[in-house]
């Protein structure tokens, strides 16, 4: 009997052991990792041997791995939405722009890019700044960039802007924390986008997107300004579909069609518009059933944080909910 006892510990003991051996982390192969330094100097002019000292500082994560195939966005439009639609996430986005409203005001007043809006993308992405990611971003992106096929050539390319941006603002890669994806800072950039469009909103010579407010939100309305913000315009409208015509599928959140051919569709928005401004439709499975909404080109503007239409319509309507707060009676984002 104690044989047989101490043969089913040892055999427990292995089995224990299995799931670390079938887990292991894989290793990058010389010639992925030449190509890599081989690429991120010519695209930035960078030292190999300083790419070299980067590379051997990251760690593959499994768990990386497993966050990016079960995005939020894979849900319905009717359980995505509770997400970020609720009383905490609205009551502190009302909070936040009341504490914060001298400077967002004047970032709106100087972008034309409501204060509402930024708020709401810190609301959807990070809670107001509360999370902002626990993974080092050099192991995300050194994840996703070299181990991750279906998405390799985006997530290497911003490992290697991940360098850049290290050797140009002298970031920390060691100790710099953001989402799975590698998203840093409470607005979320991906090194690309810090890159492109973060600005240095308090004038001291800096572009801090964790630590300086008047940075995050003028980079955020700076990003949106750069894709193509329009003061004043509409972002989307709840619409009515003729029951006896067929969903219109666009293909594309871009706003390419005119209201009249929506109309002609059997589209048509539910509040005046006020003239025939372009846009496209979205057919969505809401909480009672199909929903419909006819969006325009702030809403494309939106999804450029985010490809997602889910994510696009959850900042629109949070955005909505915030800016019932604003201390002057004027609101910017609106679905008229």
């Amino acid at each position: 009997m104690a044989m047989d006892w101490m043969m089913r510990k040892q055999l427990m003991a292995v089995s224990l052991l299995l799931p670390l051996v079938t887990q292991a982390a894989p290793e990058l192969s010389e010639a992925t990792r030449a190509a890599f330094v081989a690429e991120a100097v010519a695209a930035h002019a960078l030292e190999a041997s300083e790419v070299e000292a980067w590379l051997a500082n990251a760690r593959y994560q499994q768990s990386i791995i497993d966050a990016i195939t079960r995005p939020a966005e894979g849900k319905p439009w009717k359980a995505y939405r509770p997400i970020f639609m609720n009383t905490a996430r609205i009551d502190g986005g009302k909070a936040f722009l009341r504490e914060h409203w001298t400077a967002l005001s004047d970032v709106e007043q100087r972008t034309g890019v409501p204060a509402e809006l930024v708020v709401a993308i810190m609301g959807v992405e990070t809670n107001y700044g509360r999370i902002t990611g626990s993974y080092r971003v050099l192991d995300a992106l050194y994840t996703l960039g070299l181990f991750y096929p279906p998405r390799e050539a985006f997530f290497r390319s911003e490992l290697a802007t991940l360098f850049k941006l290290a050797h140009d603002e002298a970031i920390d890669l060691s100790t710099v924390k953001g989402s799975y994806a590698g998203a840093m800072g409470w607005g979320q950039f991906m090194p690309s986008s810090y890159r492109a469009y973060a600005v240095d909103g308090d004038g001291d010579g800096r572009r801090d997107l964790w630590n300086s407010k008047p940075d995050i939100f003028a980079s955020i309305a700076n990003y949106f300004v750069a894709h193509g913000w329009r003061a004043d315009e509409p972002v989307a409208v709840l619409a009515r579909k003729e029951a006896t015509q067929e969903e219109f599928v666009a293909g594309s959140l871009e706003a390419k069609f005119g209201l009249a051919e929506l109309g002609a569709k059997g589209y048509r928005p539910t509040q005046a518009v006020g003239h025939d401004v372009l846009a496209t439709v979205l057919n969505l499975d809401g909480e009672a059933g199909r929903e419909y909404w006819i969006t325009f080109n702030n809403f494309y503007v939106i999804s450029r944080y985010n490809r997602s239409p889910l994510y696009s319509l959850a900042v629109f309507q949070l955005a909505e909910q915030i800016a019932q707060a604003r201390p002057s009676t004027q609101s910017a984002v609106t679905a008229q």
